[in-house]
């Protein structure tokens, strides 16, 4: 079995990499739909490697790209070395979400191991699914008596077109924790478990979450996601959204938990960074990085985000 049979792929369909391709061009190609004259229709495919540095080590990973559409499909197994000497003489990324370019020497391990070859074994095909990591959150039970001086918060849950000096107002005027923008920041919110091994509530902001989400997609996969999900009345409702900056802000902790994320031990670490409801002005879109403990923008597509949706009770 090759490359492309290993990630689903039937015998008679033979992809072709593009080796030219790089991540710092993907934005003004696909989602401007221009710079090359050969791309003809939305329905087109094209696929190219490229480094994901977002945690570490770093990964190498084969994309699937077309006009407004970006899917990760599989990490490829190749030499760490290889992979970390490709990063370090590129010196920064040109592109918006930390993904290299492959050099020379990473370009020929992989026709020599990967596509000109029918050994698959260091193909690992990426699997979407929804999942956390345990069903204890430690949280008190829905129906616990909440503190007298419990005060209930408003925020605004409306998707709005921001810059990044209204991120900086947001931040700020709700006392968010953002490590970027306001490190001794603190938001104080109530979080109660729902029982139902997949919910939990924030008396504070009345907002349901999800402790899990999807995996990491487009933002246009996320929308199919977010219907896929009213339609199947996840934990029973169909209401179902993207949070506000405000409100992915608000699940923010100013201390890293056991899985390494800047929120309640509660949520899954499977959504490192998720999108939120605003686009970034003049273009892009606005992620919360519970990684990172940080707020930031990107094109949303090369190679996405993650998402965890909420709802108001």
């Amino acid at each position: 079995m090759g490359l492309f049979e290993k990630i689903g792929f039937t015998a008679d369909v033979t992809p072709s990499i593009d080796w030219q391709l790089i991540p710092a061009e993907t934005f003004g190609i696909f989602e401007s739909w221009g710079g090359r004259e050969r791309i003809k229709s939305e329905k087109e495919r094209f696929y190219y490697f490229f480094i994901d540095t977002w945690e570490e080590p770093a990964i190498l990973c084969l994309m699937e790209r077309g006009i407004k559409f970006a899917r990760v499909l599989a990490r490829i197994d190749a030499p760490q070395e290889l992979i970390d000497n490709a990063v370090k003489a590129q010196g920064h990324t040109n592109g918006l979400d930390k993904s290299y370019a492959i050099d020379e020497p990473l370009k020929q391990w992989l026709k020599d191991n990967v596509v000109n070859t029918d050994d698959d074994s260091k193909v690992i095909p990426f699997i979407a699914q929804e999942k956390i990591e345990d069903t204890h959150t430690g949280l008190p039970g829905s129906d616990t008596q909440l503190p007298a001086e419990l005060t209930r918060v408003t925020l605004d849950s409306s998707p709005r077109d921001m810059q990044e000096k209204d991120i900086d107002d947001i931040i700020r005027k709700g006392n968010y924790f953002d490590k970027q923008y306001n490190p001794k920041g603190k938001f104080t919110n109530y979080l109660v478990d729902n029982n139902d091994g997949l919910t939990v509530t924030d008396k504070v902001t009345g907002i349901m979450w999800q402790r899990g989400g999807s995996d990491i997609t487009s933002i246009r996969k996320m929308q199919n996601y977010i219907k896929k999900m009213n339609e199947e009345r996840f934990a029973g409702y169909d209401d179902w959204r993207l949070p506000s900056v405000e409100e992915a802000l608000s699940l923010m902790e100013p201390e890293q938990n056991e899985k390494g994320i800047y929120v309640h031990k509660c949520f899954s670490a499977d959504q490192p960074f998720v999108f939120v409801s605003g686009k970034r002005n003049p273009g892009g879109y606005w992620f919360c990085d519970y990684k990172q403990g940080t707020i930031y923008w990107a094109s949303g597509t090369i190679p996405g985000g993650f998402g965890r949706l909420c709802r108001n009770v």
